[in-house]
């Protein structure tokens, strides 16, 4: 006889990301504990990182790109006087600098000089595409290529001392796409030196926040409708429903959108975005999802 076959489970996963595993392998570990396939996550977090990653299970994979935009809140901590091949302590150092004579006050008026609206040239270490290519694989490979500088927003940039000499602890609040170890890099550029990163934890995403998460064996699955907290909610009736299955466009709902669309029993249908006036699908889900 054969084996039935689990049933599809749908929804959202706040792990804290462990140190020394990468983002692929909690994605692992939880197709093997939840016995879903179709397991994604939102905001890659470093190897060496920890904190909240956000993980859609089922159908939410579907959602994860909804997520993608949010600012994140980081801590980590900066070593002025050395710079790295990978701008934190994973890398090889590549440069020794003599900063001694650089005070606390100093390294707050060069954060303040990168606090609002900057550009940031990607790290060689990133996951963005250069003809095809990720280029931490083409640093793995000795290559280094022109990066673009690109428009982000850091939106608090506050430093403390530690019981270390030239090592500074960081709290920063930024956009979707800022690399807080370039921010680490350019600190210590602008103080005349060098600098990188260690120690980088990921407090929140959005409204996700720390306190909410939880190691990869216990971390719970949370209602698909979770994660979509920043999207008004718009309940439709049967009819609607139905329209929605079949990817047609709607009458715009009140707001400017998107709209997280539900039925009457309160599952998730589809995700809406106001396009020319009127809602036009941004996901629509191929069953209602609780």
């Amino acid at each position: 006889m054969a084996r039935r076959r689990p049933p599809t489970r749908h929804g959202l996963v706040i792990v804290d990301k462990p140190a020394g595993m990468t983002s692929h392998d909690v994605v692992a570990m939880l197709r093997k504990r939840l016995g879903e396939k179709r397991i994604g996550h939102a905001g890659t977090l470093d190897p060496d990182a920890t904190g909240v990653l956000l993980v859609g299970v089922g159908y939410v994979t579907r959602l994860m790109k909804l997520l993608s935009g949010l600012d994140k809140r980081y801590t980590a901590e900066v070593v002025l006087g050395v710079t790295t091949s990978t701008l934190d302590d994973s890398g090889e150092v590549t440069g020794r600098f003599d900063m001694a004579h650089v005070s606390l006050d100093d390294v707050r008026a060069a954060a303040r000089s990168l606090t609002g609206s900057i550009m940031q040239v990607p790290p060689m270490v990133s996951a963005l595409k250069v003809d095809g290519k990720r280029l931490h694989e083409l640093a793995r490979e000795g290559v280094e290529v022109e990066r673009q500088a690109r428009p982000v927003t850091v939106h608090h940039f506050t430093v403390e001392p530690t019981s270390e000499e030239l090592v500074f602890l960081v709290d920063v609040s930024v956009s979707s796409g800022t690399y807080v170890r370039s921010l680490a890099a350019d600190l210590g550029t602008a103080l005349g030196g060098g600098a990188h990163l260690r120690k980088l934890r990921r407090h929140s995403i959005g409204p996700f926040d720390e306190s909410e998460s939880a190691p990869i064996d216990s971390a719970q699955l949370l209602p698909a409708i979770e994660a979509l907290r920043l999207v008004q909610k718009i309940s439709v009736d049967d009819e609607t429903a139905r329209l929605v299955a079949n990817g047609r466009r709607l009458p715009k709902f009140e707001g400017e959108g998107p709209w997280a669309l539900v039925n009457q029993r309160g599952a998730l249908i589809g995700v809406y975005e106001l396009v020319d006036g009127e809602a036009v699908p941004e996901v629509v889900l191929a069953e209602p999802v609780l």
